[in-house]
């Protein structure tokens, strides 16, 4: 069964059914439910059911955890039944959301997609589509999901994953978002912030250009040139966080990421300048994957040299220490919480990002830093 256009059109006709701005789903740290990752609440099906799906900036693909499994790992809510819902359709193979994907079968006409993240995880079943909903502020029909029958990993609590990525199937995309934004509770916070739909840059962020790469559609690059350590920009050149002519390098700001990975280069700049500011603070021995941990067991107040990322354009977003020096135990071992990495891509994560509203307006080309904006 091919598709004729009619058969797409609703993706456009939905616009007439909802405000995009008024699309809002709460956001809590999933660190109560054993991840950390942060989770939204989404209704999925019809008539909706309400499950934590995690927010990933950095990948394009809308899934759950679908009946019946053949391996489903631990989640929160009771696992997708397909049966239960009267706007579950499967997507024909000749669909162009099923073509759109990268990789994907057929059988018996049906869609299949497999997805791999980079710590080795992936989640394969039917491409589908179904109703997506946000709590009293709207809901929006027929947008693609994978229906996961098989979900290995590092996957834990939530009941799938939210792609906002700059990709043609990340959610943003497919309900065509003008712009979205998020913001990022404390990791322990038991409070909720918001993932919000064509909503309003606060007039207090800070602004950077949102890059787009021709080769690697799904991320959102950001223009970061520096960073300042105590108010003193590192020699670094600005060309490590640039995307190169082959399409690798790059700065991304990922919600879905906990540390931030720097390029080698500019993570040793970083560490070796903080150290050397930082030179009355006590050192202590490294930690899993950070190498620079000091001991504050026996202090009460602590002053620490600033950290901030400087964009093309030249403003600069000046991190709370909490955002950058996060403790380890519960004795008093905090760490300098980047990584360095061997790879070219650099990649803000999402402790970094926690209390900073953070906004992409997909059509100005714009991604926006707002902090104590939850």
């Amino acid at each position: 069964m091919g598709y004729n256009k009619s058969e797409m059109r609703p993706l456009v006709d939905t616009d007439s059914v909802f405000k995009p701005s008024e699309l809002s789903s709460p956001i809590t740290s999933g660190i109560s439910q054993g991840s950390g990752e942060y989770f939204a609440r989404v209704g999925l099906g019809t008539p909706a059911q309400q499950y934590y799906m995690v927010i990933d900036t950095g990948s394009d693909i809308n899934w759950l955890q679908c009946q019946p499994c053949q391996d489903c790992y631990q989640q929160t809510d009771p696992i997708f039944n397909p049966s239960a819902s009267s706007t579950y359709s499967a997507l024909p193979c000749s669909s162009q959301q099923c073509s759109s994907l990268e990789i994907t079968a057929c059988r018996s006409n049906a869609c299949l997609y497999q997805v791999s993240y980079g710590d080795g995880s992936f989640t394969v079943g039917e491409f589908v589509t179904e109703t997506v909903s946000f709590g009293r502020s709207g809901s929006v029909p027929k947008v693609a999901i994978g229906c996961g029958h098989d979900n290995e990993g590092l996957f834990v609590g939530a009941s799938g994953l939210l792609g906002l990525g700059g990709g043609a199937l990340s959610l943003p995309s497919q309900i065509k978002a003008t712009s979205f934004s998020y913001c990022l509770v404390d990791r322990d916070s038991k409070t909720a912030s918001t993932l919000e739909f064509n909503s309003v840059t606060p007039s207090s962020a800070v602004t950077a250009p949102l890059l787009r790469n021709p080769r690697v559609k799904t991320y959102l690059y950001v223009g970061l040139t520096g960073i300042m350590v105590g108010g003193r920009a590192l020699a670094i050149p600005p060309s490590i966080f640039a995307v190169d002519d082959t399409g690798h390098g790059g700065a991304i700001v990922d919600s879905g990421t906990a540390v931030t990975r720097l390029q080698s280069q500019a993570y040793t700049a970083l560490r070796d300048e903080f150290t050397r500011q930082g030179k009355s603070l006590k050192p202590t021995d490294g930690f899993s994957l950070f190498d620079t941990c000091f001991d504050f067991s026996s202090l009460t107040r602590v002053a620490v040299p600033t950290v901030g990322f400087t964009f093309t354009g030249g403003k600069t977003l000046a991190l709370k220490p909490e955002n950058y020096l996060i403790p380890v135990d519960s004795r008093g071992k905090f760490c300098l919480a980047f990584a360095p990495t061997e790879s070219s891509l650099s990649i803000i994560g999402n402790v970094q990002q926690q209390g900073t509203r953070v906004g992409y307006d997909l059509s100005k080309g714009v991604v926006s830093f707002a902090p104590n904006n939850c």
